[in-house]
């Protein structure tokens, strides 16, 4: 046994004095010399009992640990009371100062792991707490709950468990739990014992963590620990490491955070006993294994170890589809020797591992994942790691399940926001249905899904349209068309100065008919017509004809190479033109998009946009559609002058994109005004909001019509490119957008120069007007986002009456 003081500094944070003292463990050997039976026990006691007795230090007490080095033989015959000669190699035990870390007695094993801890242990290798300051605490605490039970004989039944963890030197990770005796400590009172009453009592029950509280009440000057404790430490590694191993599972993300998953590599190695082990997860939410290409990485995996899966034309026959087949764990415990090797195996052997276990994860019987774990050492993966594994696995396929699911959501999260017209702004209105309609079915009821309908919202339209889109892609469609009954020509032509046949010449002539035709106007008519001759007519002979000379083989090839295979027509300047106008309507919807975030900032409002030739957009904005928002009129108005800004900078966005376009597009913008509230409704069938009522049919009348509007006694459209015309049908609007296009001037937005127009009647609707302005070919500086004095417009604009 080995006698040493550790550094008394370390955890010498309690406020009481501490004596460190034999006098009870010399008492103990007193008593035994006295009552002894047998004479060579009673013999040896009264030895040893005398000898401690004759130093004055042992019994009197010193301050450090130090100070009893000369006695470590007697003191190690005399702790044999406290650890039996005969376990002291197997013990991990010690005896220290009072609450202070400070060794004066080890047994051999107890010396050889601190020395170990002295070196790797670090001021979180306790578990319990999670700092050094919280662990200190709860020692001074525990030391206060000894003083109330000895000197007051309350007991609050608070223990303050510490689990240590040390650091080997093959980087594994062991914990061991700490018990204290404190039967050989005394505690002096200096003075006067305070006085508790039981209201005292109560207080320090009910705040047993209020160090505060108890230093107010049991001033720590008050009392001295004398003596000593002695400490085991018991071997929980197994327990830790599996609740540690439990609560990294539980937590969000577990599977898929990088970081969260070393954490559970280093838990299973400390599980397992083995330092270089590695593992992978891989999800597979069908359960077949004929699905693994369609199966996820969490976090990482050994099989999918660059995110895709290895070249193995022998899959079928693999580890990986032997699990999914029996639906137990396999273990290979050498690679380097297993009786069959696939595609899969060789790509985990790639990566020096030797033993491969894969353990399936599953869900109510149906595998949705597999946990790989792998080692570069043979023969440390066999069947007995697959018992090791029994309580994890679960815990994994729990941890598999919540990924699953929180992907899931995530994709529902995409699917809501990309794909479907229900918009954040109003789900709320959808979820409170859907609760309703719960309720109603969970008691038994039969129900219709109720209605969804926001009244006296406020309409705010925009378009932004591509110029006569129809007559550019029928141009561009004629275009192709022409060019590609040229080609057919031209092999008929060829084939004929070789080979005069009037079957040929009837050919060439009707190819050329259908050139003269399609050159005057297309028709769907004569598209159809002409595509249909090609062929049916024309393509069939070209395979003959090709094979007669090497000058018809060559128009041949130049037919087949321009000619789209998926389509199987020229699609050269229509795929220019539809590039064009995608990439219009990206530009568009993005910018759109980017500062729907700010708008929404402002007030929460419903928005939907649409793409066809251009991007259309609504916006409905009102009391019934923010749930726990205060509606005002100020943030209509700031909405109206924000759209009006978004405008403009889609303009400019686009002068931006025009290098780019492969076929030059010319766009013009339109604003409708609304000043009246409407109601719109969710058509479950469109799966879509409408306006709702005949009283607001005007509107969408409007709406559908107004872009091919023009001016009136005249062939001009009030939508022209780099303007906007902002369509109203009251002076009160009218005065409204002419100080937002007054603020817009100053500010650099728009030109001086805002033209008042009135607006042909439309199939039911009359009296319309635009106002409609040109845009800055520069953006200003610095963009305003809200106007500086919005209030102030707001209301002037609310005293106009019509």
């Amino acid at each position: 046994m080995t006698t040493t003081a550790t550094n008394p500094d370390v955890l010498d944070h309690l406020p009481f004095r501490r004596v460190l003292s034999l006098h009870k463990l010399v008492a103990r050997w007193r008593a035994l010399a006295d009552t002894a039976q047998d004479p060579a026990v009673r013999g040896l006691a009264e030895q040893l009992a005398s000898r401690a007795e004759s130093i004055p230090e042992m019994i009197n007490g010193v301050d450090s640990a130090e100070q009893l080095e000369p006695h470590s033989h007697l003191i190690e015959q005399l702790m044999a009371v406290v650890v039996p000669l005969t376990h002291s190699d197997d013990w991990l035990a010690a005896g220290m100062t009072p609450f202070r870390m400070e060794v004066f007695f080890g047994t051999p094993r107890f010396m050889e792991m601190l020395a170990i801890a002295e070196v790797t242990a670090d001021d979180e290798s306790c578990s319990d707490y999670t700092t050094r300051e919280e662990r200190q605490r709860a020692e001074i605490l525990e030391a206060y709950h000894v003083i109330l039970n000895t000197y007051y004989d309350v007991d609050l039944g608070l223990r303050f468990p510490t689990v240590f963890r040390i650091a080997l030197e093959n980087d594994l990770n062991v914990y061991y739990r700490v018990h204290v005796d404190p039967q050989f400590v005394d505690i002096d009172v200096i003075g006067d014992l305070p006085e508790l009453t039981p209201d005292d009592v109560s207080r320090l029950a009910a705040n047993p963590m209020d160090l505060d509280l108890w230093q107010s009440l049991l001033p720590p000057d008050n009392f001295v620990f004398r003596g000593f404790t002695t400490i085991t430490l018991i071997d929980v590694s197994e327990h830790e490491t599996n609740s540690r191993l439990k609560n990294d599972l539980l937590e969000r993300d577990a599977l898929m955070s990088p970081l969260k998953l070393d954490r559970i590599e280093g838990h299973l190695r400390d599980l397992m006993g083995i330092p270089d082990l590695r593992i992978g997860v891989i999800g597979l939410e069908t359960g077949r294994f004929e699905d693994i290409d369609e199966s996820r990485t969490l976090g990482r995996s050994l099989l999918r170890h660059d995110n895709c899966l290895p070249d193995c034309a022998m899959r079928d026959q693999s580890s990986y589809a032997e699990l999914f087949s029996r639906g137990e764990a396999v273990v290979i415990s050498d690679l380097d020797s297993c009786t069959f090797c696939t595609g899969f195996e060789h790509h985990i052997r790639e990566q020096g591992l030797r033993g491969l276990l894969l353990a399936p994860l599953k869900d109510n019987g149906r595998i949705v994942g597999v946990l790989e774990l792998a080692t570069s050492e043979p023969d440390r993966l066999t069947a007995f790691s697959v018992i090791q594994l029994t309580n994890v696995v679960s815990l994994f396929a729990a941890a598999m399940m919540r990924s699953l699911d929180e992907h899931h959501d995530r994709i529902q999260a995409l699917i809501k926001e990309e794909f479907t017209s229900i918009h954040p702004s109003v789900e709320w209105r959808f979820r409170r249905a859907a609760e309703r309609l719960e309720r109603g079915i969970q008691a038994g009821e039969k129900r219709e899904p109720e209605d969804i309908v926001f009244e006296d919202v406020y309409p705010l339209y925009g378009l932004s349209d591509i110029r006569d889109s129809s007559i550019q892609r029928n141009r561009a469609i004629q275009a192709d068309l022409i060019e590609q009954l040229g080609l057919a020509l031209s092999v008929i032509v060829e084939a004929s100065s070789y080979q005069p046949l009037p079957a040929l010449d009837e050919l060439g002539f009707r190819i050329a008919r259908f050139v003269q035709t399609i050159e005057a106007g297309l028709s769907s008519d004569a598209e159809v017509g002409a595509l249909g001759f090609l062929r049916n007519d024309v393509e069939p002979l070209f395979e003959r004809l090709a094979g007669s000379r090497e000058s018809i083989r060559t128009k041949v090839e130049e037919y087949r190479s321009a000619v789209d295979n998926t389509l199987g027509v020229l699609y050269k300047r229509r795929r220019n033109y539809e590039e064009s106008v995608a990439l219009v309507n990206k530009t568009v919807s993005d910018f759109l998009q980017k500062r729907q975030s700010e708008a929404q900032a402002m007030f929460p409002h419903y928005f939907e946009k649409f793409e066809t030739d251009g991007v259309d957009y609504n916006i409905y904005v009102g009391a019934a559609i923010a749930e726990d928002e205060t509606f005002d009129v100020l943030y209509l108005r700031n909405l109206r002058l924000w759209q009006l800004q978004t405008m403009c900078g889609v303009v400019w966005q686009l002068a931006a994109s025009q290098d780019k376009l492969p076929v030059p597009l010319d766009v013009a913008h339109l604003v409708l005004i609304q000043d009246f509230p409407i109601a719109i409704r969710f058509s479950k069938d469109e799966k879509r909001f409408g306006v709702d009522g005949a009283y607001n049919a005007r509107y969408m009348i409007v709406k559908k019509r107004i872009d091919k509007a023009r001016v009136l006694g005249s062939s001009e459209r009030i939508t022209q490119p780099g303007k906007i015309a902002i369509v109203y049908s009251q002076q009160k609007e009218r005065r409204e957008y002419m100080r937002y296009l007054d603020y817009l001037i100053a500010a650099g937005y728009v030109e001086d120069n805002v033209e008042d127009l009135e607006v042909e009647p439309l199939q039911g609707v009359t009296g319309l007007r635009a106002l409609r302005v040109t845009v800055s070919e520069q953006k200003p500086e610095m963009e305003v986002r809200t106007h500086p004095d919005l209030d102030s417009l707001v209301a002037r604009d609310t005293e106009d009456v019509v």
